[in-house]
């Protein structure tokens, strides 16, 4: 989103403007974040989008739109393609001649999936051609706007949105490491101590063990929820009632991707 600075970077390390920049700037502003559901794809998504907006106090007004599966409109025959293409369009107005605009598209495989799939139907290619053209003409913005596609299910996305990405992320579970940052984090006043984090954090997954592992959702959404309902209003929360939680729940099951 920086390409008109390519030109004096390339001047300041090698002399002159090189041939490389012209395939970069050439480059689709598309961005998959793929991984199972609850691992930060779509929170790290908007949290990007609000930094690169904010990194130059110029570009204050930039704006941030995100594309859920409504877009699949009711079934009407071209509805979708057309929604799609009304979405872009706003997005290119709002972005203007001088603003950054970030489109994030929230599960993305129900808008991408594959063109050969034997289930595809005819509205649902069509969608997929609106979705690659309205990408590729993105490119016209110099960088300004980008697309941010998340997917649960990278394998079921049509190969022309991967050749297109110029960025491919994937989002596992948190290790033990990043669990323990989140209780330090998420708990630090409730007066536990170092031992009762790192309790916390093996007793929510084993690395080793995949499907053991606990997702940030489910440790926010879920966890600290059902613990706080075991003792509100009568008692304090504490150690012992969180990792009696964690024994009565189970993590959420591994998305195939298929």
């Amino acid at each position: 989103m920086n390409l008109d600075s390519l030109a004096e970077w390339s001047t300041t390390h090698h002399g002159r403007p090189t041939q490389i920049i012209e395939y970069v700037t050439g480059q689709y502003p598309l961005v998959v974040f793929h991984g199972d559901v609850g691992t930060g794809k779509s929170a790290t998504a908007e949290c990007l989008a609000n930094r690169l907006v904010r990194e130059d106090p110029k570009l204050a007004d930039s704006v941030l739109f995100k594309l859920s599966t409504r877009v699949r409109g009711s079934g009407r025959v071209g509805e979708m393609g057309s929604l799609i293409a009304e979405a872009f369009a706003a997005v290119v107005k709002s972005a203007g001649k001088t603003r950054r605009a970030v489109l994030i598209i929230d599960e993305g495989d129900s808008l991408a999936s594959k063109r050969s799939q034997e289930q595809s139907h005819h509205e649902d290619k069509v969608a997929v051609n609106t979705l690659f053209q309205a990408i590729d003409d993105l490119r016209a913005s110099g960088g300004r706007i980008l697309v941010i596609l998340c997917t649960n299910r990278l394998g079921v996305l049509d190969p022309a949105i991967l050749r297109r990405a110029a960025v491919t992320m994937q989002f596992g579970r948190p290790g033990l490491q990043e669990r323990l940052e989140l209780f330090r984090h998420d708990l630090a006043d409730l007066n536990l101590n170092a031992e009762a984090f790192h309790l916390l954090a093996e007793a929510t997954g084993d690395d080793h063990h995949p499907d053991s592992v606990w997702t940030y959702s489910d440790l926010r959404t879920r966890l600290y929820p059902a613990a706080l309902a075991a003792v509100y209003p009568d008692a304090p929360l504490t150690l012992d009632t969180l990792l009696q939680t964690i024994r009565t729940l189970a993590p959420s099951p591994l998305m195939e991707d298929l």
